[in-house]
């Protein structure tokens, strides 16, 4: 059939065909809200969920450093609530120390008054994403694709407990062995270790600079205790001019 009759077809029973609209794209140079400049000041956190063979199902939440991207966490339950989240995130601060940001999407678990009672008295600030951006919170949603693909797609857990000890070995895995390419081709725990490093001769020339300062102050302080002991001696010999002390014994 030509081109033509179809045209005429297409005309006479009054088909229209949507027209396709072009896809909104984020542009790639839109700077992410927050981002970290050092390790530690930005965890972000979300959840993935998955199911075992015997039906039990598992509600995983993933904790990631944004600037190492080091999954500092994965906690494996059936149910987490508000609650569990601030606990498991009590024992990566008591770990690790504090961060100054928390990222997040507007799940109920983590706009609970209690999560947001909680960081306020820790003084954590929170960043949660827009609605329907799930971009802001790449790093998470970048782990959690590695997470399905290398660990949930791949295993058959018969259970809730064998699920644990395999996520966590994964965890390690991911942390120590698998190499990314955002790192320079190195694993986080080698680029945080190299970070911690780097700093540690800037510590030891505050320290050398620390021991200078303090004798140069010990230096100062002799020099005026000198100083006291001249002015004594001068008082001194002024009033023996006078009379009112005795000369002193030789």
């Amino acid at each position: 059939m030509s081109i033509d009759r179809t045209w005429r077809l297409w005309r006479k029973a009054g088909l229209q065909v949507p027209r396709k609209r072009p896809r909104k794209r984020i542009a790639l140079s839109r700077p992410r809200p927050q981002s970290p400049i050092a390790a530690g000041q930005v965890w972000a956190y979300d959840f993935v969920f998955d199911a075992c063979a015997n039906g039990q199902q598992l509600k995983c939440l993933t904790v990631v450093d944004e600037y190492t991207r080091e999954s500092s966490a994965i906690d494996v339950a059936g149910s987490i609530r508000s609650g569990r989240v601030i606990e498991a995130l009590s024992q990566l601060i008591s770990t690790h120390g504090a961060p100054k940001i928390l990222r997040s999407d507007n799940g109920p678990e983590f706009i609970s008054r209690a999560l947001l009672r909680w960081a306020a008295n820790e003084n954590l600030d929170m960043a949660l994403i827009d609605p329907g951006k799930p971009w802001q919170n790449g790093t998470a949603e970048s782990f959690n694709g590695k997470f399905r693909d290398k660990c949930l797609s791949m295993e058959w857990f018969r259970n809730r407990t064998e699920a644990k000890v395999v996520i966590e070995q994964w965890r390690q895995h991911y942390n120590e062995v698998r190499p990314h390419s955002s790192l320079g081709n190195q694993t986080p725990a080698a680029f945080k270790k190299q970070l911690f490093s780097t700093t540690q001769p800037e510590a030891v020339f505050q320290d050398e600079w620390s021991e200078e300062i303090r004798q140069v102050k010990w230096k100062a302080e002799s020099h005026n205790r000198h100083i006291r002991l001249d002015t004594i001696k001068r008082d001194r010999k002024w009033l023996q001019a006078l009379g009112f002390v005795g000369a002193t014994k030789k």
